[in-house]
């Protein structure tokens, strides 16, 4: 679980670094990286909370 926090803690921070260069330079390239990192976050995380959630539907049945 503190790996998964660190990836994902990991991965909002440099979404946050890249629209922050992009606010800096005024370079499309970074905002696009930016929404790309966060949404590849929002899958990782996603996919977190459904293992934890099979894991408790697996211990019930």
């Amino acid at each position: 679980m503190l790996i998964a926090r660190l990836v994902i803690g990991l991965l909002l921070f440099s979404a946050v670094v890249c629209f922050a260069l992009s606010i800096a330079t005024g370079q499309l390239r970074w905002r696009r990286m930016g929404i790309v990192i966060m949404k590849w976050t929002l899958i990782a995380g996603l996919a977190f909370f459904a293992v934890l959630i099979l894991e408790r539907l697996a211990l019930l049945l």
